[in-house]
C-alpha cells in the first residue's frame, strides 16, 4: 500500500519537477509513516491509560517514537533509492490516485493522533 502512495507522488511530480521528485516522494512516505505510526502509538498509549494500565510515561513515549522514527526514515531511505524504486515503477501501471487525497491522509492522521493524546 505504501509503495503504490510513494509511486503515485513519484509519478505526479516528475513532470514539474523532475529531480526533486524523488525528493518530495521520500518525505511524503516518510512524513506518512511516521503519522500512522504517531497515531497507533497514541492510540496504544491513551488506551493503556483508560484501561489504568501500568505502561510507559510520557517521556518515554516520546523517546521511543524519535527512536523508531529515526529507523523508519533509514529504513525508507534504503527502500526507495535505486533499484527497488525501478522495479516498483515498473510494476505498477495503473490510475492515479488522487494528489488531495495523499496529502490528506498524513495530516488527517496527525489530527487524530493529537486528538488521542490529549485523552491522557
Amino acid at each position: 500500500m505504501l509503495d503504490n502512495f510513494y509511486i503515485a507522488i513519484l509519478k505526479y511530480y516528475k513532470t514539474g519537477f523532475r529531480r526533486k521528485s524523488l525528493t518530495i516522494a521520500l518525505f511524503y512516505i516518510n512524513f506518512l509513516e511516521l503519522a500512522i505510526l504517531l497515531l497507533l502509538g497514541t492510540f496504544f498509549l491513551a488506551f493503556a491509560k483508560q484501561m489504568k494500565l501500568a505502561t510507559m510515561s510520557s517521556t518515554k513515549f516520546w523517546w521511543l517514537f524519535i527512536l523508531v522514527s529515526v529507523f523508519v526514515v533509514f529504513k525508507n531511505w534504503m527502500r526507495y533509492n535505486g533499484k527497488k524504486r525501478n522495479v516498483l515503477g515498473v510494476k505498477t501501471k495503473g490510475k492515479l490516485m488522487s494528489i488531495y487525497l495523499l496529502w490528506i491522509l498524513p495530516f488527517a492522521s496527525l489530527i487524530l493522533a493529537f486528538i488521542l493524546y490529549q485523552v491522557q
